[in-house]
Order: structure tokens, then sequence, then C-alpha cells
């Protein structure tokens, strides 16, 4: 039984999911903040992967989260998925993570890329090597995000220090945290739309140089890299920890759960909330159909009054 949600969060932590994904948390945070009366706006740090980018950015331009729904809406648009068994832009049969995307094709390919086993390597460099190698013989697709890049830039959103969008250098492997102090420099857009660069489906996003991918590429939340400490309260939202797919849903939940131990041996506090069944069966095999938007935010939102 998960704890109710009654406090804010120092640190929100917004996972990658899809267009389904990213319905859920709008929904669930909307619930949690209709039923306890809490304002997310207000957290210290908005962290978000993939999805979670889009809510998160969202939040830190003074957004509700029901706002995001546009955003979401272009996303799911752009991508223009093709149907169940069209696989001719996934990798060779030679590939020996071909397999994994064959079947990631079948269950909402935004968020099962074939990437999805690389997400718990570690960060040692044979890790981001082998990130590395496989994001450079990815195909490079011709799809961008330049619609959805227009909708955040007309959030007036700058990076001032509470938010964090996660992505991954494509060139070498290495994960890339937007906002941070040591980061590279970017606008909010530019960030969002490199995180949610789901390879095999958007073209990797160029900054400063380099081209960026997923944040997913990395891990389904990026929890370690939440900049707290001892007695700070974080929360995590994690839609693809309860993804039809049962190989992503074990990598999720692994990955949260892995990330969390670093995160609480820091001395944080640390509360996260996964699909419950109803979310479940709203959000269905496909995680990027955007024919369930409106259920599965309805049922994220049922979901987070029964947190609050």
């Amino acid at each position: 039984m998960i704890d109710a949600i009654r406090e804010l969060p120092d640190a929100l932590v917004l996972g990658a999911g899809g267009t389904l994904g990213e319905a859920w948390l709008r929904g669930v945070l909307g619930g949690i903040e209709a039923g306890a009366r809490l304002d997310f706006r207000a957290c210290e740090y908005l962290l978000g992967t993939s999805a979670g980018s889009i809510v998160a950015a969202a939040l830190a331009a003074g957004k509700r989260p029901e706002a995001g729904e546009k955003l979401s809406r272009e996303w799911a648009h752009a991508a223009a998925l093709p149907e169940p068994g069209d696989e001719a832009d996934l990798p060779a049969r030679g590939n020996p993570l071909g397999a994994v995307g064959r079947g990631a094709a079948r269950f909402g390919r935004a968020v099962a890329t074939p990437f999805v086993p690389l997400a718990l390597a570690t960060t040692a460099p044979a890790g981001r090597l082998a990130r590395a190698a496989v994001l450079r013989r990815a195909p490079r697709p011709e799809r961008t995000l330049s619609d959805l890049g227009a909708y955040i830039d007309a959030l007036g959103l700058r990076f001032d220090g509470r938010l964090r969008i996660f992505a991954v250098d494509r060139s070498s492997g290495k994960r890339v945290t937007f906002g941070a102090p040591d980061a590279p420099r970017a606008t909010v857009a530019e960030a969002v739309l490199a995180s949610c660069a789901v390879p095999w489906i958007f073209a990797p996003v160029e900054i400063g140089g380099r081209e960026y991918v997923d944040g997913g590429v990395w891990s389904p939340t990026n929890l370690d890299a939440v900049p707290v400490g001892r007695g700070s309260r974080v929360l995590c939202l994690v839609p693809t920890a309860g993804a039809a797919m049962a190989s992503l849903r074990t990598v999720s939940a692994a990955a949260a759960g892995y990330e969390g131990m670093a995160l609480k041996a820091r001395g944080a506090e640390l509360q996260t909330v996964v699909p419950d069944e109803a979310s479940l069966d709203a959000i269905g095999p496909n995680l990027m159909d955007p024919s369930r938007r409106a259920r599965v935010a309805a049922a994220g939102y049922a979901q987070g009054r029964r947190l609050s």
C-alpha cells in the first residue's frame, strides 16, 4: 500500500513513458493536487526524462499539470508510429538488439526502444561505449519535433536551477543533465526535444555541435541525479514500471530501485508511484497510442485522488 501524499516534495521526478505515460503523469499529478491541495509548481526541483520532461517543463513554466495536453498531442502527432508489424526502419536481424527492437515495435516503441536493456548499464566507460556504439549504428530518421519546440518556446521558460532535463550524448553515450550547473548551454525547448528524441523514431537533436537523444536511453527515471541530500523529500512517478511489456516493466522497476538506493544512501526520503491496475488497463500495450490519452489521463487522475 503506497502512503498517501500529503506534503509537497522537495524534488519531483517524472519518468519516461511515451505519450500515454505523459498523460498518466498529468492525470496523477492533477488528482493529487486536487485531493491534497498541493501545487507541484512550487517544488524546489522538477526533473524530467522524455515524456516526463514535457510535464516538468510545463510545471516550471507555471502551468498546471493539465496544461500539458497540447504539448503531448503534438508529440504523439509527430511520432506517427507505424502499425504493429511494420518494422522496416528497425535494425537488421544481424544486430544483437534487433529482436528487442522488433518486439518494441509491437508495444509502443517510443519507450521500449532497443536501448532499454542498456538503461541498467553502469556509468563505467564500457557501459557508455556500448551505448554509444548502438546509437551510432542506429538509422537516422528524418522526423523532427520542431512544432513541439515552438510550443515550448512560447512558454517563455529559461533554466533557473529548478528544472533538470535528461538526455544522452549520441556520440559518447553519456547522460547529460540540461539545467545543471555543469551542463552544456541549451534552451529549455532544445533540452526537451533532445530528451524526447526517441532513437529509431526521431532525428537526434543537435545542441552546441553535439547530437542528443532520449534520456530514457540511460534510465527510465534518472533518479540518482536528483540534487538533494539528507532530509529531502523526493517523489518519483514511473509510468513504465506498469508497462504491458514484461521486460520493460522489469527494467524500469530495477532501475528505479537501484537508483533509489543511491538516493536513500544520501539521506533523502523517496516515495515512488507506478500505474495501478485501473491505469494499467487504460494504458494498454502501446505506450504511444494517441486514442487512449483521455482515458489514461482520467485513470491517472482517479489514482492521484486515491493517493491524496
